[in-house]
């Protein structure tokens, strides 16, 4: 039996840094509620390998590849969409320059602002942001166990920078309404129960920002 959101929630971003979950999570409300996945494809990327190896030399167009890429997707979010149905991506334009301040030089992220303001790329602001936070060590273990081939040269040191700048990023953020998840102990995907918990505290979310965890 599909699951059931409020009306007010018509466009949902579910984020986290690299091993949070929020991909499978949002694939699963997808399925779950009927809803429109929009999901990030960095397999596409032709760079992103390169990246995680020299990140010197590849994370300008890595990151302009993302940025175009992310664009496009959006720009599909039409407002018909949105009222016609439940659409749940696994990312957001507003966190973009996140990646860019963490990988790119000064006269880089320079040069990707002004390609930024040129695409002026627009979306709707999330009725719901589910941030899902884990600690590094954890971020750590489920990027290795995953075992996606390039990612393998990611440094334990990059994802501990992510996470942090992710902290930061949504300690300042108030443009929608937040639902902050500490995912340690909570495995949606294989666990109905965790799943079904989560989904209650989003039905029953009545503040600008909120948290749960397990226990809570």
């Amino acid at each position: 039996m599909p699951a059931t959101l409020p009306e007010k929630y018509r466009y949902i971003v579910v984020e986290g840094p690299i091993g949070a979950g929020k991909t499978s999570l949002a694939r699963l409300l997808s399925e779950r509620t009927g809803g429109t996945a929009l999901l990030e494809d960095p397999d596409a990327n032709p760079f992103l390998p390169g990246f995680y190896q020299d990140r010197a030399r590849y994370a300008l167009p890595a990151q302009l590849y993302f940025l175009f890429q992310r664009a496009q997707q959006v720009r599909k979010l039409s407002q018909s969409d949105l009222f016609t149905g439940v659409t749940i991506a696994d990312f957001m334009m507003d966190k973009d320059a996140l990646f860019a301040r963490l990988t790119l030089n000064d006269d880089e992220f320079a040069l990707y602002g002004r390609v930024h303001e040129q695409l002026k790329p627009r979306t709707p602001v999330p009725d719901l942001v589910v941030y899902l936070q884990a600690s590094p060590e954890t971020l750590i273990e489920r990027v290795q166990r995953r075992g996606v081939a390039y990612e393998r040269d990611i440094p334990d040191e990059y994802l501990v920078r992510l996470a942090e700048a992710y902290a930061r990023f949504f300690y300042q953020y108030d443009a929608a309404p937040v639902l902050i998840v500490n995912s340690e102990n909570l495995n949606f995907v294989d666990q109905p129960g965790d799943f079904d918990l989560l989904l209650g505290r989003m039905v029953g979310m009545r503040g600008p920002r909120e948290f749960f965890s397990m226990g809570s």
